[in-house]
């Protein structure tokens, strides 16, 4: 497959795996970005890859948690999500949820990151770890970790009851 097919291909998948790990349109289709460039200037050796998506959706994960550590890094939950943006997803009742955006903000980057994907991605914890470059019992560790924080979230703050 040609970087143009790819791209054409899998372009909004990108941004939507963007904005479910941060919450924001614009840094979306900043990360899509940026993973594409990469991807495109390496097109070969991603070529090469076992699996050319996982390797581009690396690129993205690891370009946000490398953003979340920055200084300049800001994040606050928006009021309201504009859905006007986003790509209709069977999901989206779930993610729509002002609440539930609200408490996912709470969590560290790597939690949210972990979460996102293996119940909106819904990846098993290997290849989750396999992503990450952690292993699949730190992946246990940290949606423990982020789904006992979000059950704290929802009984204090009486979140949506739909949180796993």
């Amino acid at each position: 497959m040609e970087f143009e097919e790819y791209a054409s291909a899998r372009g909004q998948e990108l941004v939507r795996l963007g904005f479910t790990v941060s919450g924001d349109y614009q840094r979306a289709e900043d990360l899509a970005q940026i993973a594409l460039m990469q991807a495109f200037r390496s097109w070969k050796k991603v070529q090469r890859a076992d699996d050319p998506h996982t390797y581009v959706r690396r690129i993205l994960i690891n370009s946000y948690l490398s953003m979340t550590r920055r200084r300049s890094f800001t994040e606050a939950p928006a009021a309201e999500i504009d859905t006007e943006h986003t790509v209709p997803d069977p999901a989206n009742d779930i993610v729509n949820s002002d609440d539930l955006w609200r408490a996912l903000a709470t969590l560290s980057a790597r939690e949210r990151v972990v979460l996102v994907l293996r119940y909106y991605q819904d990846m098993d914890d290997r290849t989750i770890a396999d992503l990450l470059g952690i292993k699949p019992s730190s992946v246990r560790a940290t949606a423990s970790r982020a789904l006992a924080a979000l059950r704290r979230t929802r009984q204090s703050h009486r979140v949506d009851e739909r949180l796993p």
